[in-house]
């Protein structure tokens, strides 16, 4: 490749004081001696002078100190690409670590098609990479996702006999699991005949990125088995995020333990990762414990522990730790604010919401996304402000979608409102919404106004356009496994005795006044029928089961595919009297923590 040098066209100013302590050593100064000076370079104007220098003694000849001038401008936080090419065209032989330092100043600059450019010329040139040289370029495709290039330097590998190293096949694997080819991971993992900590790294996170959480905790399993008790922090992190995404609540503690007995200190991203797990899986005191205790909190930190507060119903501390945090002078993002205004709605702080909403706008200069804007409709609907919700959902400055209409659709349900409740759903209909619980939501609203002409008519269009209800369930953890009920359910081996702790409790509830809710039942039956229907819910299953199955006094944890329904809310309230227990229910919108006879949510969800 030929390329033209303009090198000599820039002078060097050598200022009097360096050419005098050149001359104090009689330009003696040995090879080994000039590359100390290179590496103690601050700057390219010191770089420049120790260039000039060793221009003029001809120890650019030397490929190890021509080797060491272009790392240091090419690596080097301050140096130059432009300049580091110059010295490069000096070269008159450049091998393959010339080539690779120019590639990995170019990743450093983050110009990574560029560096992807010269591997191509290094090839043209008919200089052979090594295996230093595959580890760089498949971290550039994994940053661009560019598995085809991807693909075409895993042929290059086997061409040139370095597939058989642990640091290439290592970066096979990372690449392969950004760019969505998690399976080609797999098959590179499974070939390598020796495994380091980095090699299960890689394979837990291309698990991760395509969220096959299952898969990333089975690899975790596995590589303990396997002895290698040292995992990366950032493993540790996707491990974490697995369990938050399965709500796998006693392998997450296991992980902290892991971190506790391994790690001297925690980083930001794993503490916030932690922080995140235990909200999310239902234990919020553990996550605000943790949250309190950082040394450290950023953006990030506080986003987590404001999100898990909206979750648990705890508007007023969600918007005291918010508030905290513009004392300290981190300033909230916009996934700050979708936490705070989230916050507002699950409590039903209408006017703090609006500030919140003002200030994001006013102050912090964020233009408020869909996702905002979602927050507020949920807001003002769930307090019943529907109008006020209709007309905000019309004035945004982009298309409304369907999660917007399908939250007023669902305010419309709880306050009864037909007209607006017909409205939303038929704007949801116009995006051709096949979600079924839209079509249950407006069938809902049909029955509690007793019309049952119009609900029959929705049902007729569900199956006509075969959209199908997926059935309420519930998952119930108990001897550290996890059951599944849907309403109704009679296929577990110990049905029999779940059915008998329904009727158990339905005589216990009888004494408490409870008197269930058959409005809820969309179906034009008679009240015995109702009732029975009403008292095999999923969630009444599942939790008589858990009071069969766990011990006295123990927490029982819940978590549900849909909304609550009310009869249940008022439901478990009861139970957690009757039997004294505590009852953790996690539905689609957010924890209830029931205990002594009330819940979190303040009957307001």
């Amino acid at each position: 490749m030929v390329r033209t040098s303009v090198l000599y066209q820039t002078p060097f100013l050598i200022p009097k004081e360096y050419h005098a302590k050149a001359q104090e050593l009689n330009f003696s100064l040995k090879e080994q001696e000039w590359i100390s000076m290179i590496k103690k370079c601050n700057n390219m104007r010191e770089l420049k002078q120790v260039h000039g220098q060793i221009l003029k003694l001809g120890f650019i000849c030397s490929s190890f100190c021509a080797g060491n001038l272009l790392s240091t401008c090419a690596l080097s936080e301050w140096g130059s690409m432009d300049y580091a090419c110059l010295i490069f065209d000096e070269i008159d032989d450049p091998g393959s670590f010339e080539y690779n330092t120019v590639i990995r100043g170019y990743v450093k600059d983050m110009n990574l098609e560029e560096a992807l450019l010269w591997y191509v010329h290094m090839i043209e040139d008919e200089v052979e990479p090594d295996n230093f040289s595959y580890p760089t370029l498949l971290k550039v495709c994994a940053r661009i996702r560019a598995l085809k290039e991807g693909k075409q330097i895993h042929g290059q590998i086997l061409k040139f006999g370095h597939e058989d190293d642990v640091f290439v096949q290592n970066s096979l694997i990372n690449m392969y699991g950004k760019c969505g080819g998690v399976r080609q991971s797999c098959i590179v993992f499974e070939q390598m005949d020796q495994r380091t900590i980095a090699s299960w790294s890689a394979l837990i996170a291309a698990n991760a990125n395509l969220g096959l959480w299952s898969e990333c905790l089975r690899v975790f399993a596995e590589m303990n088995s396997e002895g290698c008790w040292r995992a990366e922090e950032s493993t540790l992190v996707s491990v974490i995020s697995a369990c938050t995404h399965l709500n796998a609540l006693d392998f997450g503690k296991a992980t902290h333990g892991y971190l506790l007995r391994n790690m001297t200190g925690l980083n930001v991203i794993v503490e916030t990762s932690l922080i995140d797990m235990y909200v999310k899986c239902g234990c919020l005191e553990k996550g605000l414990f943790l949250f309190q205790r950082m040394a450290n909190k950023n953006q990030m930190s506080y986003s987590a522990i404001i999100s898990g507060l909206a979750l648990h119903g705890r508007g007023e501390e969600a918007l005291r730790i918010y508030h905290e945090m513009l004392k300290a002078r981190i300033e909230p993002d916009d996934v700050v604010y979708v936490g705070v205004l989230s916050a507002c709605s699950h409590a039903g702080l209408v006017e703090e919401g609006l500030k919140c909403f003002d200030r994001m706008r006013l102050e912090h200069r964020i233009e408020p996304t869909i996702q905002h804007y979602g927050c507020m409709v949920d807001l003002l609907g769930r307090t019943g402000r529907l109008k006020e919700a209709l007309e905000l959902i019309k004035g945004m400055p982009m298309e409304p979608n369907d999660v917007l209409w399908r939250s007023l659709l669902s305010a419309c349900r709880v306050h009864q409102n037909v007209e607006l409740g017909e409205v939303a759903a038929k704007n949801l209909f116009m995006l051709k919404s096949r979600n079924a619980s839209d079509y249950v939501m407006l069938c809902n609203i049909y029955a509690q106004a007793k019309m049952w002409e119009k609900m029959s008519a929705i049902r007729t269009k569900m199956v006509n356009e075969g959209i199908i209800q997926v059935p309420g369930s519930c998952l119930v953890e108990a001897d550290r496994k996890l059951y599944k009920f849907v309403s109704q359910d009679r296929s577990h081996t110990c049905s029999d005795e779940v059915y008998d702790m329904i009727h158990q409790m339905e005589w216990q509830l009888k004494f408490e006044g409870y008197s269930p809710d058959t409005s809820l039942v969309l179906f034009d039956v008679d009240e015995e029928e109702k009732r029975q229907r009403l008292s095999t819910h999923c969630q009444k299953l599942a939790i008589a089961f858990a009071l069969i199955k766990t011990s006295q006094g123990s927490p029982i944890r819940i978590v549900r595919n849909v909304r609550m329904c009310s009869d249940c809310h008022t439901y478990t309230k009861l139970i957690s009297t009757i039997y004294e227990r505590d009852i953790v229910v996690r539905d689609r919108n957010q924890f209830h923590h029931f205990k002594d006879g009330t819940c979190s949510c303040k009957d307001y969800w």
